[in-house]
């Protein structure tokens, strides 16, 4: 695709192709990364950013940490919270006791929708702030202490 066969240029052909996927795929929540929408439309980094901006201009997306692009939906409700108190939140929403076994790394993994190491990163800081207690490599992690949900004004 050139910039010289469209007036409207070839980021706003390739954000209009991926407002039409979006539309088209209700269950699309994330966009596809950008070294796929390089090689599909043969384009420089900077073209696919700039498709994505459009996006993120129009509200039909958004960027979130580690160079993913989430599909945002109208009425769909976002937690933008980090990863470390949406994990911390398994304890109060699942009903975990002190002392109880916490749900795998892989596990939470596929909970949230992000990366195994992501995961792990969040857990280690949750072990840190003494909410878990490690189990070591192989190891159930337990529930070490209820957080307390903290009012914010």
């Amino acid at each position: 695709m050139s910039q010289a066969a469209s007036p409207r240029g070839t980021f706003q052909q390739i954000a209009d192709a991926l407002k039409t996927q979006i539309d088209d795929d209700q269950e699309m929540a994330g966009l596809p990364p950008v070294s796929e929408i390089m090689d599909r439309y043969a384009v420089s980094r900077g073209v696919v950013l700039r498709a994505f901006q459009v996006l993120r201009t129009s509200g039909d997306a958004e960027p979130v940490p580690g160079g993913r692009w989430r599909v945002l939906r109208p009425g769909a409700v976002v937690d933008r919270r980090p990863l470390e108190e949406r994990i911390a939140a398994v304890i109060t929403d699942d009903r975990l006791e002190v002392g109880a076994p916490f749900p795998s790394a892989s596990a939470l993994a596929t909970r949230f929708g992000v990366s195994r190491p992501t995961v792990t990163k969040a857990l280690d800081k949750l072990e840190a702030a003494g909410v878990l207690a490690s189990g070591g490599q192989g190891k159930v992690r337990t529930v070490r202490a209820v957080p307390n949900r903290e009012e914010r004004s």
